[in-house]
């Protein structure tokens, strides 16, 4: 099988070709845009001299710019992987390449795709694309308006002037209302996927689990192909990572933090919630507590719970079992 790699930015595309029998590489440049990937898929089957089905594509999730390469390479047949860009950073500089140019970056990539560690990927479905997008514009609009609040709140204890007093007003009225559709929105994106929605309310069964973390944990849990809750809870960025060597190297685990930060922010208040109205994680955060471990390090084991519990909750198609609890995690 060959490997192409693709550096991917807004406006380009750089692709390497690596044919490993032939020991050879080739490079190309394109647009990032529909007809640039018809032509770079062209000179990809010119080039190696195979089917799509036997060219590997690896890229690197790059905001939502590498979207449309990735769904139009996979539409045509090729594995697609979507690589987490640390890991294949932190892999270039394993093989010596310490210089960062889009040339060198193409050929990383394709070797970090010949190596084939990382999983194959495919596109989630067209409902939870909707949602995750829903979910992030509520959650952009949602921060804009608390910094409007904030700058209000200030305004009201300063000599603020009265213009900037109505602006600010005029502000505030705006981001409730857009906020106030988009909630809407989610809701009549619910109610048009019935087992979407059957989905979020099964979740919404696990205490501490409500609208808003529910439907992070769809996007999560619904969102790509995953074999284990453990899998899941590492895609979240919620796995310690151990940091000792030898016998003087002695740090503290910490969460590996890859992935999505708004679905950890959310499962941070859920695990919070989880303390009042979950007894069943409120005995583990307990029994963590007693034994030594820091708070917020129990907080963190409390959110990789409840990913946990949730897995087996979708996966089972089961409400919540105070009983099963040891069981799934």
């Amino acid at each position: 099988m060959v490997v192409l790699g693709i550096d991917v930015s807004k406006a380009k595309l750089d692709a390497a070709l690596w044919l490993p029998l032939l020991r050879k590489w080739y490079a190309c440049k394109v647009d990032n845009d529909e007809m640039g990937l018809r032509k770079l898929l062209n000179w990809a089957l010119s080039k190696s001299g195979v089917s799509a089905v036997q060219i590997r594509v690896i890229l690197e999730a790059t905001g939502v710019y590498h979207e449309l390469a990735a769904e139009t390479l996979y539409d045509a047949g090729c594995p697609v992987v979507v690589a987490n860009p640390k890991r294949a950073r932190d892999f270039a500089k394993g093989l010596g390449l310490l210089s960062k140019t889009d040339t060198m970056d193409a050929r990383a990539l394709a070797r970090y795709g010949e190596v084939g560690e990382a999983q194959a990927w495919q596109p989630p479905a067209p409902e939870i694309r909707m949602l995750r997008a829903l979910l992030a514009r509520l959650a952009a609009v949602e921060e804009d308006l608390q910094r409007e609040e904030n700058r209000w709140e200030k305004a009201q204890i300063s000599q603020t002037p009265e213009i900037v007093r109505e602006s600010l007003q005029q502000s505030l009225e705006v981001l409730r209302k857009e906020a106030a559709r988009l909630r809407k929105a989610i809701d009549d994106h619910f109610d048009q996927h019935p087992g979407l929605k059957a989905e979020r309310d099964l979740l919404q069964t696990i205490p501490a689990v409500g609208e808003v973390s529910s439907s992070h944990l769809l996007c999560l849990l619904r969102g790509r192909h995953l074999n284990s809750a453990r899998q899941a809870a590492a895609l979240s960025g919620l796995v310690p990572v151990e940091y000792t060597s030898g016998s003087s190297v002695r740090g503290k685990p910490q969460l590996s933090k890859q992935g999505n930060p708004r679905l950890r922010r959310v499962l941070y208040m859920a695990s919070v919630s989880a303390l009042l109205h979950n007894r069943e994680l409120r005995a583990i955060y307990d029994r963590l507590v007693a034994n030594g471990k820091a708070k917020l390090a129990a907080l963190g084991a409390l959110m990789r719970h409840i990913v946990h519990i949730a897995f087996g909750v979708l996966k089972h198609q089961k409400p919540y079992n105070p009983a099963l609890v040891s069981k799934i995690i």
